[in-house]
């Protein structure tokens, strides 16, 4: 049974490919972007199955109407893909007031408006899924990505608490964490802080990691994880994109519990009498 997915951020990268997946197989795509100019060929492909959407997810009102239009088309919204945001590459010293409020604003506040206006119709039709698209550094993080980290791990936070409200109505949601993918996230859909010497090495590793082969992974072998997690009747909270995540993940959590555990004695005795 074909379903109706709204995708913001639906101009290139994992959003077009993911709207294309859908398309071809049949579902419905309501697809937002800055510039729906972007989506033609996919209109000219699709016909009548995808609606374009213009949208900048930071104007909450504009928001709800989008989520609104896509409904009054449609008539419904089954799948809901929190795609829009970008990277703001710089170290916390580096980073400006304007760049730091810029990249809470679209990935955590624009992710929330997109959400708060799918809600009430999810909730009504009782069935939905969410699905968040954070990053592997929403539960890691690297130097030289602090804000951007700091709005991913916010999109985590928000995310565990809406499942915990939501699952009653028939909800599920979902985080997307992908690690490093050979889209132009770091490329043209980046910021760049205006940089500070002190910090060259951090960007001098990151450059040395990131050239190593087999570092970033293919965006098209993406698509068929995403169709099966929104196919899937109890679809985790969690979905891991990438060979490194894992690794990574295990790693960085085992070093936490050792450190907790290290200091387990300091925190019992702070709990008192």
């Amino acid at each position: 049974m074909s379903k109706t997915i709204f995708i913001t951020g639906a101009s290139r990268g994992f959003g077009k490919l993911w709207a294309e997946a859908f398309l071809k197989r049949g579902d419905k795509v309501v697809a937002t972007a800055r510039n729906t100019d972007s989506l033609a060929d996919l209109v000219a492909t699709y016909g009548d199955n995808i609606l374009p959407l213009q949208l900048d997810v930071n104007n909450r009102a504009d928001s709800f109407a989008a989520v609104a239009k896509a409904k009054g088309h449609f008539g419904t919204i089954d799948v809901l893909i929190n795609n829009a945001g970008y990277g703001l590459f710089g170290s916390i010293e580096e980073t400006s007031e304007a760049d730091a409020r810029q990249q809470i604003e679209t990935n955590v506040f624009g992710l929330l408006w997109v959400t708060q206006a799918a809600l009430p119709i999810m909730r009504e039709q009782g069935h939905g899924h969410i699905i968040q698209v954070s990053s592997v550094l929403g539960i890691v993080t690297l130097p030289l990505l602090g804000i951007y980290n700091a709005s991913k791990w916010a999109v985590e936070a928000i995310s565990e608490s809406l499942v915990q409200e939501v699952k009653p109505f028939g909800i599920n949601v979902s985080l997307i964490e992908p690690n490093g993918y050979a889209t132009d996230w770091a490329g043209a859909s980046a910021t760049q802080s205006e940089p500070i010497a002190a910090y060259d090495e951090h960007r001098k590793s990151f450059g040395e990691a990131s050239s190593q082969e087999g570092f970033f992974g293919d965006p098209a072998a993406t698509s068929d994880a995403v169709l099966k997690l929104v196919d899937a009747e109890n679809p985790p909270l969690r979905l891991f994109l990438g060979k490194h995540t894992l690794p990574w993940a295990k790693q960085v959590y085992a070093d936490r519990i050792a450190e907790w555990e290290a200091w387990n004695d300091v925190a019992v005795a702070a709990h008192g009498a």
